[in-house]
């Protein structure tokens, strides 16, 4: 017996939330109705929605849309938890962006969600040891949405990438959950060293546009990173680091600064 596209978006909030502002889009933009019917209305779930979106946009002259869906659908299928991982990184789009005013415009338009999306697949083929075409990706992603996430990082879920342009991750990367992370932030090593040589970003850490942090340090949890600021060693959970090279503050900040976006540091409580 089919289980019609209704009754799988009410037991799917997201989804539902996505179809329902879908559907007024193409009420209040007729010119866009064909496009947001192709891209959304027509599908049964949101993993078919994303392959399809995804697919469109990363396939090329080297590899058609077709076969580039194919691929998407196989990671999708195989690996439930990148859907999971993408229902909560458009969650967290919607809840801490505020120029966002709905689940389908970052669905449809913001390029970090799409980065991010794009790149839960190249990682899903590194693991799977299909490297070539992890790199492909890669590239790919690189080039339409200017952010380089290496397909071996590893990054958890709830995660926003505002705004994205010069976004770089490198390798050994780990971003864990519910991290938020403006344009212009490099998570990447400090010369020729091999190995393990990238930071690591615990849950719920803040960094701020054009962030610099390198070397396998780590940024305690719950953490900041000032707008620019360069850092060399580790950040204690529940700091900020600010500067150039980058030093602790003792101002009282926020106990979930991923949420609350607030990047203002107070001058005055810095620290030598």
């Amino acid at each position: 017996m089919a289980v019609s596209v209704e009754k799988v978006a009410k037991c799917d909030p997201v989804w539902s939330a996505l179809r329902e502002q879908a559907e007024e889009w193409t009420t209040r933009e007729p010119a866009l109705a064909s496009f947001v019917h192709a891209t959304i209305l027509a599908h049964d779930k949101l993993e078919n929605a994303l392959s399809y979106h995804l697919a469109r946009k990363l396939g090329c002259e080297e590899l058609s849309p077709m076969m580039m869906r194919e691929i998407l659908d196989e990671a999708l299928e195989s690996d439930p938890t990148i859907a999971d991982a993408v229902r909560a990184d458009l969650s967290a789009v919607f809840e801490r962006d505020p120029a966002c005013n709905s689940h389908v415009e970052a669905f449809l338009f913001y390029k970090g969600f799409l980065a991010l999306e794009s790149y839960r697949i190249a990682h899903w083929l590194w693991v799977a040891g299909r490297k070539p075409m992890a790199l492909f990706l890669q590239s790919r992603i690189s080039q339409l949405f200017a952010v380089d996430v290496h397909p071996a990082a590893v990054m958890g879920r709830g995660i926003m990438i505002d705004h994205a342009t010069g976004v770089v991750i490198g390798e050994t990367a780990v971003v864990e959950d519910d991290v938020s992370m403006l344009h212009g932030v490099t998570l990447g090593g400090t010369g020729k060293e091999t190995g393990d040589r990238h930071p690591k970003i615990r849950r719920g850490v803040l960094l701020s546009m054009g962030a610099k942090v390198l070397g396998n340090i780590e940024i305690g949890e719950y953490s900041r990173v000032g707008a620019g600021s360069v850092v060399l060693k580790s950040v204690p959970a529940g700091c900020t680091a600010v500067g150039v090279p980058a030093k602790l503050t003792n101002c009282a900040g926020s106990k979930n600064p991923s949420q609350d976006m607030n990047q203002l540091i107070d001058e005055n409580d810095q620290s030598g």
